[in-house]
């Protein structure tokens, strides 16, 4: 991806992540500079890390054990969350808090309600000291400066960050036009066909004609209308990403000086009106609005679909990842650029690169093994682009191994590590790591998961190559300062999206089944009042852009 090295000089000014007042005086009972060195320099080489998730943990697993024996020389003792989160969070903190430290996803209500226990460990001073913990002092400034409280204060350990956020990974793009190229060819055309909408309609006119193996019309285009989906992850986005409209983030895209909605945008109308246009020409699934998960994976599975737009994570990607030839039908899967509509002059963003910490590690004021946690993740976060699979998997050369060269291919060198980890039992799993990549940080140099050998059959290169194809579409870009915007807690954006959400989805399937441009053109004009009556639509809109202002103005 392109370089954005303004991105997180604008996010500085225009986000402001300031906590909840009173969260300077969270650690009450917190050390002073004398008394942490004091509790750092006990020599604790043991501590309990609460997991904010559910998972089945092992606290004797083959890379703890190599933690505690040898590197860092500490012994982590993880404890999961059982159920809800917050529920669970809430408990902890009304019966004492954590023992020692508890890494979360990164989320404001967890931050909030953390910051106002008060049972915080203030840390700023640990990120300036590079010469007893160099790991955490090569975290990006950017990223602590974002995390200060009014008083400078910084209450967690930032983890699972990118490395270089000048040069982010592109993360597992997904969304996009997936063609079987073994029906291009039956019906005389290439994937360079496809590269305007026209060329696309015209393919599945003739897709139409086909039969699969059972003697079933293909259908031409299918896509998964999820009943969990969201505006920034649904199957549509592909076909809207093409007409330009934005949906990744919030689905607000700056155009000059203007901010443009994703159900403001012109172009959220002539997509749907396209799709329309498919649907009553029989070229879409009859069954797309109705279909379930299962239905469409099979119908996928057994060679039914000739076209999907949406994310191949749907499809599934087993269809082609169990296959070492052409045998079957997923075989011929294959991505093609977002066709081009006339009169659009970029595709839309339906993924936003967020290159800002997803993980934060609290530590509690009480507790007596700071020297062990802040060891720990000092060294989780040395910044090796191989890093995050280290504390995967254990260090180079003990259960995996460059199959070249570093950061180019490797492979599993031990069978026993192997077949645990690779079982599909989550008990045999946790036998030999507790998959804590999420403590560590990582690097668009090297990302373990596309440079595998152990990838089994050959098929399973297809995803790999699927998503680096996607990722260079021009369908995703890296987090501007308006993507993200802190709404205040009980607003009217977090009190009506919820139904805009519903809206979304009950016009969606009106506007794709309407039985000729008449009906569209009245469902749409429902749709429209229905964002403004049950949506409060422009209501939501000025909140936004009241903060996103607010804290533009708050930055400088």
């Amino acid at each position: 991806m392109k370089s954005k090295k303004r991105f997180l000089t604008a996010l500085t000014v225009a986000v402001s992540l300031t906590v909840m007042a009173g969260c300077s005086n969270s650690g009450t009972n917190q050390p002073s500079s004398t008394d942490t060195g004091s509790a750092a320099a006990s020599g604790s080489t043991s501590f309990n890390l609460w997991l904010g998730w559910t998972a089945t943990t092992n606290n004797d697993s083959l890379v703890q054990k190599y933690w505690r024996e040898k590197e860092p020389g500490v012994d982590v003792k993880l404890e999961t969350t059982q159920g809800d989160a917050m529920t669970a969070l809430n408990l902890k903190i009304n019966t004492g808090g954590f023992e020692d430290a508890a890494i979360f996803g990164r989320n404001e209500t967890v931050k909030s309600a953390m910051n106002r226990s008060k049972q915080l460990m203030s840390l700023e001073q640990y990120f300036d000291m590079p010469d007893k913990y160099p790991g955490l002092a090569s975290i990006p400034k950017q990223y602590l400066e974002l995390m200060k409280d009014a008083d400078g204060h910084i209450w967690s350990i930032p983890t699972w960050f990118d490395q270089n956020p000048d040069d982010p990974w592109p993360g597992w793009a997904s969304q996009g036009w997936t063609v079987r190229t073994d029906v291009l060819e039956s019906v005389g055309m290439t994937t360079a066909d496809l590269a305007t909408i026209e060329g696309v309609e015209a393919f599945l006119k003739k897709a139409a004609e086909q039969k699969d193996a059972s003697g079933k019309s293909l259908l031409p285009l299918s896509f998964l209308m999820d009943t969990n989906d969201t505006l920034s992850w649904s199957d549509e986005n592909a076909i809207l990403t093409a007409y330009g409209v934005t949906t990744g983030g919030r689905g607000v895209e700056q155009r000059g000086d203007d901010f443009v909605f994703a159900y403001d945008d012109p172009n959220f109308k002539a997509a749907y009106e396209w799709m329309n246009k498919m649907y009553l020409a029989k070229l879409i699934d009859p069954e797309v609005v109705t279909n379930k998960k299962e239905q469409y994976n099979e119908k996928n599975k057994s060679g039914r679909v000739a076209l999907n737009a949406g994310s191949f994570w749907n499809i599934p990607t087993s269809t082609w990842e169990t296959l070492d030839g052409p045998t079957e039908p997923g075989w011929f899967y294959e991505v093609v650029p977002f066709p081009k509509v006339q009169g659009v002059e970029k595709v839309g963003i339906n993924q936003v690169v967020n290159p800002n910490p997803g993980y934060d590690v609290y530590i509690s004021s009480n507790t007596k093994n700071l020297e062990a946690i802040l060891k720990f993740f000092d060294y989780t976060l040395q910044p090796k682009p191989e890093q995050q699979h280290v504390i995967n998997e254990g260090p180079v050369g003990l259960y995996w191994n460059w199959v070249d060269q570093p950061l180019g291919k490797w492979q599993f060198t031990d069978e026993a590590y192997k077949t645990s980890r690779n079982s599909g039992d989550a008990a045999q799993k946790a036998k030999v790591t507790p998959e804590l990549y999420m403590a560590a940080s990582y690097s668009n140099e090297w990302y373990p998961w596309w440079n595998t050998a152990d990838g089994g059959k050959a098929g399973a290169a297809k995803t790999i190559q699927f998503t680096e194809a996607i990722g260079k579409m021009g369908s995703i870009r890296v987090a501007e300062p308006y993507d993200l915007i802190e709404m205040k807690a009980g607003g009217l954006w977090e009190k009506y999206s919820p139904e805009i959400e519903n809206i979304r989805k009950e016009y969606r399937a009106k506007l794709l089944m309407a039985k000729d441009s008449g009906q569209f053109e009245t469902e749409w004009t429902k749709f429209q009042e229905a964002l403004e009556k049950r949506g409060h639509w422009s209501e939501v809109k000025q909140e936004w852009l009241a903060s996103y202002n607010e804290q533009v103005k708050a930055g400088k």
